[in-house]
């Protein structure tokens, strides 16, 4: 039976063409948007301690695209509309760590079971559901791309404009409170930048395998530096490698980029963690005024 399995992995010899073809040029570039935008949130995402709420988020969005289906409005609509809100109630009833772990897992669980619901509601559709679950890249449209575009530009802007005091607010966010720092504001930005990347992540590799974008490539850099704009760029540069490298394999071998991209991405996490070493669990950041901090602990997704 192995060998059958394995019979049926071979290089295809027209990949060259498959990349010309406009279907995975839609997809090269839509990939390429997700991984700037995941890798410029990556950072905060880990120095906040949000990778839990990063990937309930993800699941939070589940009953939005299904709901989407359901109803017969784009995936996009419903994921971005799900996540933001699920986003939003995190922040409000989560300023706290405990808050937040308790608020993260009851919404967590009610959005799974809508999630259930339209799905089996929506069982016409269950390939869509599939791709939700586990990404499509290779179904992105033009159109997507146009949404995909402007995400990643609210992402860039907003981001261009709070990083300095957000970085602020996560390395220490009582100290950044004292000193007049917006912490609460900058906090549901945050969320709100973070859910519009989750919705273009989502249709990349899907719920399950959502880190591979969002936390892998930034813990990818704080294994090498942590300075935060070095980090970002670090970050970025490993999201588009994966994504590209991702692609391509799968062009070469006619299977579904999803695999290639968290495999590429978890490759260069195991290089980086390897060379370098390990780590103290404690790491000093730089601070915006040049100071430097600890991070010690959580810092909730709202604050």
């Amino acid at each position: 039976m192995a060998d059958d399995v394995l019979a049926g992995v071979r290089i295809q010899p027209n990949w060259l063409d498959v990349l010309r073809a406009p279907f995975l040029q839609h997809a090269l570039i839509g990939g390429s948007l997700v991984a700037i935008a995941a890798g410029l949130l990556g950072y905060f995402v880990i120095t906040r301690q949000n990778a839990f709420a990063a990937h309930a988020l993800a699941h939070i969005g589940f009953p939005g695209a299904t709901g989407a289906i359901l109803i017969g409005v784009p995936v996009t609509v419903g994921l971005a509309v799900f996540c933001v809100g699920g986003g939003l109630l995190i922040a409000l009833f989560g300023r706290r760590v405990g808050d937040r772990e308790i608020a993260t897992g009851t919404i967590l669980a009610l959005a799974t079971a809508l999630g259930v619901l339209f799905a089996s509601l929506a069982s016409a559709n269950a390939s869509t559901t599939t791709s939700v679950l586990f990404g499509n890249l290779l179904a992105i449209t033009r159109a997507q791309l146009v949404v995909y575009g402007l995400f990643t530009l609210v992402v860039v802007l907003v981001l261009a404009a709070i990083a300095r005091p957000l970085v602020f607010a996560s390395v220490d966010p009582a100290v950044a409170e004292a000193r007049g720092v917006p912490v609460r504001v900058l906090g549901v930005a945050f969320v709100v930048l973070l859910a519009l990347t989750i919705t273009m992540a989502v249709q990349v590799v899907g719920t399950l395998l959502l880190f591979a974008l969002v936390v892998t490539p930034a813990a990818t850099a704080l294994r090498l530096t942590a300075r935060p704009g070095l980090v970002a760029a670090i970050a970025v540069g490993v999201a588009l490698l994966s994504v590209w490298v991702g692609l391509v394999l799968s062009a070469v071998v006619d299977l579904p980029p999803s695999f290639f991209i968290v495999a590429v991405a978890v490759l260069l996490w195991l290089v980086a963690r390897m060379s370098t070493g390990p780590r103290r669990g404690t790491t000093a950041r730089a601070l915006p005024n040049g100071d430097h901090a600890h991070s010690h602990g959580a810092v909730p997704i709202g604050s």
